[in-house]
């Protein structure tokens, strides 16, 4: 099945900006988007560790793509029809790249 390059919403590969913190253990962890996203994750290729604190920009594959895009469409379909509940996107994110912005996060 083709999908359209530019809905990037829908890519199983994502390019995330935001700040990186520990997770629930040594090879977890979060990452606050600057669009107010979440995603958990994680990386055998390169070391996370070294940016916890860090703004970064971060390129990865989603875990369970197929699932992942369901879950946010039927959001974005609830938001659409007046429902008010958060729509930031949640997901787990396995990075194949990282790129230090900053060594702080800004607020």
């Amino acid at each position: 099945m083709a999908q359209d390059s530019s809905d990037k919403g829908k890519s199983d590969t994502r390019t995330i900006t935001g700040c990186l913190s520990q997770g629930d253990n040594a090879k977890e962890f979060n990452l606050k988007a600057d669009n107010g996203s979440t995603w958990e994750v994680r990386s055998s290729t390169v070391s996370l560790a070294d940016h916890v604190g860090h703004k970064i920009t971060a390129t990865g594959v989603v875990s369970n793509a197929t699932a992942h895009n369901m879950k946010e469409d039927t959001k974005d379909m609830a938001h659409d029809t007046g429902v008010t509940k958060n729509n930031h996107e949640h997901g787990h994110l396995k990075v194949t790249n990282v790129q230090m912005v900053s060594d702080s996060c800004s607020k």
